[in-house]
């Protein structure tokens, strides 16, 4: 089984509309969004959900009003100011450290799990998908992450698929390393400008520097800064990352990703490019 994970170095640089792409021209796949914080894989692919679950991650402290004597150890100690004089506790400054559970002399404070997010398992017009969202101002998009990596594997086993096209999240944080860690390829979509360079350079030190694993890229919208563009084109060259493909800025793109279509789904001289960026990327991921 491969798993293809499509990362970029910040927000809207194309990433997921080039994952829905190959959504749509591959065969015999799982799909996956694990850009948890702010997915958007589903605003293309439309998916019919069939099995939803909650999240936990992380805990948060409860005080049972019955229990407690009122002592000021809790409140003492809770370096975030979550306890009031009244001893309740606020659950959004409550960041779950666990200090007041451990010293309560008279154990009055639950520590119960908390409920995050929510993923799911759904069906798409280009096959099975599982996604999940982070409920807003949560923690854990690592873990929620992995459990969508997870259940994507799982799900590829059932159905017997040998490919998982990951749209990942972008950046280099907690969830990123989540979502790249023992993956078979990962395929970076950059931009040509400055930031864009710079973008690509850390993402793939984290990849392939750190964890060892192939990159390839793409350059979004190459057409929009040549220079950028072949600056890019040579740091592949010199770092023997793979590039797979330049794809020019076109407005039906836009017009695309509004009707809540993949490019490749237009008659378009793009949509032929990505057709080929598509092959290369396949016949690349045989070869590991």
């Amino acid at each position: 089984m491969k798993e293809l994970v499509i990362i970029s170095g910040k927000g809207g640089t194309g990433k997921t509309t080039i994952t829905a792409s190959f959504a749509a021209l591959a065969e015999d796949k799982v799909l996956a969004d694990t850009d948890v914080d702010a997915p958007d894989l589903h605003l293309i692919l439309s998916p019919d959900v069939k099995h939803e679950e909650s999240f936990k991650g992380g805990h948060y402290a409860v005080i049972n009003q019955e229990e407690c004597i009122a002592c000021g150890e809790c409140r003492k100690l809770c370096r975030f100011e979550a306890i009031s004089e009244d001893y309740k506790i606020n659950p959004i400054d409550c960041e779950g450290c666990g200090v007041c559970v451990h010293f309560c002399p008279v154990e009055a404070i639950d520590f119960p799990q908390r409920v995050c997010g929510k993923w799911f398992i759904s069906e798409t017009r280009f096959g099975p998908m599982v996604h999940a969202q982070l409920d807003i101002a949560q923690e854990n998009s690592g873990l929620l992450a992995t459990l969508v990596r997870q259940q994507a594997k799982n799900l590829a086993e059932d159905k017997g698929l040998d490919l998982i096209i990951v749209d990942g999240p972008p950046g280099i944080g907690c969830p990123v390393i989540a979502t790249v860690t023992g993956a078979s390829a990962v395929m970076i979509v950059t931009e040509p400008s400055p930031s864009g360079l710079h973008d690509l350079e850390r993402v793939w030190q984290l990849a392939f520097k750190h964890f060892g694993i192939p990159c390839m890229t793409c350059i979004n919208k190459f057409d929009l800064n040549l220079e950028m563009a072949e600056r890019i084109e040579k740091f592949c060259q010199q770092n023997n990352i793979a590039l797979m493909g330049k794809v020019p800025f076109d407005p039906k793109v836009t017009e695309a990703v509004v009707n809540g279509k993949a490019i490749v789904e237009y008659d378009t001289s793009t949509a032929n490019i990505v057709a080929q960026m598509w092959e290369k990327v396949y016949t690349y991921l045989q070869t590991l």
